[in-house]
């Protein structure tokens, strides 16, 4: 009869024991409480129409979020998500209804979130600002540039074959998944390799981890900050994008304070908040407890005015659990 030996005791204790460490599975598990509880404790929750509104909705916020994820990691952070969703919305707005083909108008929305995500790396790489008022500034510059294009006003009549990249659900096994998931599941996959299995990704996690250490191993830190704001100004761009899809019309005030939303899935998701760790899962299901979580209290009859106390409260409490795990190390 076959025995169990102490160290493969111990060795199972100790795997057991760095599974309930993970971030992931912490966050996780967090999710599945809150999914119970609404399940449990509302009628509406579990509808398939309610599940497949929020899996839409989050997908944007997630999106923006791997942007996010990737600055926090090198230890900086970007607050201008919010303006570039909604510049990146108008920009492809105002050209398509001036009859610009839509894939053009597409190109140039990201463009835009390029261009602003560039700006930010090279204002602190370049410039040495800190990342909070680069950020910062962009943020108030974007938000400014889109009520300048529009003077306030919203751009309505927007092409059919545009909106269907935020309407469109295609039909899988019986179920008519939203195309903004597939996209979002497509580019998670796509940036959570780009962290794990290149280059680039380790100069992102060498550059949070000791910046100094990294420059002095022949990391180009400059090219790599640069390199990082641009891509989260890009995936903020293709959030907004579809965001603006979904709803039809592209406005000056869309995706305002959307930057709380996108800097609470990545930290809530276990991106640190001194840099150096993270993961694209991680703020996938960060992304989804934010998004059950606003789903939520709307369900529970919350008023929405008391929605950004509990994100609040949501981060403090995240970034409470990350300094206690550090300390714990």
């Amino acid at each position: 009869m076959a025995t169990t030996t102490p160290a493969r005791t111990h060795s199972d204790k100790r795997n057991w024991r760095e599974i309930f460490r993970n971030q992931e599975f912490g966050v996780f598990l967090i999710l599945a409480a809150m999914v119970l509880i609404l399940t449990v404790g509302t009628q509406t929750f579990m509808t398939s129409t309610n599940i497949f509104n929020i899996l839409r909705a989050f997908s944007w916020i997630a999106i923006a979020a791997f942007g996010q994820c990737m600055v926090i990691i090198t230890g900086g952070i970007d607050l201008s998500p919010g303006s570039v969703m909604a510049l990146a919305g108008l920009v492809s707005a105002l050209l398509m209804t001036d009859g610009v083909p839509v894939p053009i108008a597409v190109v140039a929305g990201v463009g835009s979130g390029a261009v602003v995500g560039a700006l930010n790396g090279l204002m602190i790489s370049k410039g040495k600002l800190p990342p909070f008022i680069a950020t910062l500034g962009t943020l108030l510059m974007g938000r400014g540039i889109c009520y300048g294009l529009t003077g306030g006003q919203p751009v309505r009549s927007l092409p059919e074959s545009f909106r269907m990249l935020g309407a469109y659900d295609i039909p899988i096994a019986g179920l008519e998944v939203p195309l903004p998931l597939i996209i979002m599941l497509v580019i998670a996959l796509i940036v959570g390799l780009f962290l794990s299995r290149t280059v680039w990704g380790y100069r992102i996690y060498a550059i949070g981890g000791n910046e100094v250490a990294a420059g002095l191993s022949g990391i180009r830190t400059d090219r790599v900050k640069i390199m990082v704001y641009t891509l989260s100004g890009i995936l903020a761009a293709i959030g907004g994008l579809l965001m603006t899809a979904r709803l039809g019309v592209a406005a000056p005030t869309a995706a305002q304070g959307y930057e709380l939303d996108v800097i609470a899935a990545a930290v809530v998701g276990g991106t640190s908040t001194v840099g150096g760790e993270g993961s694209i899962l991680g703020v996938l299901i960060g992304a989804a407890i934010m998004q059950v979580l606003r789903n939520g209290l709307v369900l529970f009859g919350v008023s929405a005015y008391w929605l950004q106390a509990v994100q609040g409260l949501v981060i403090v409490v995240a970034i409470m659990f990350d300094q206690w795990r550090k300390r714990r190390r």
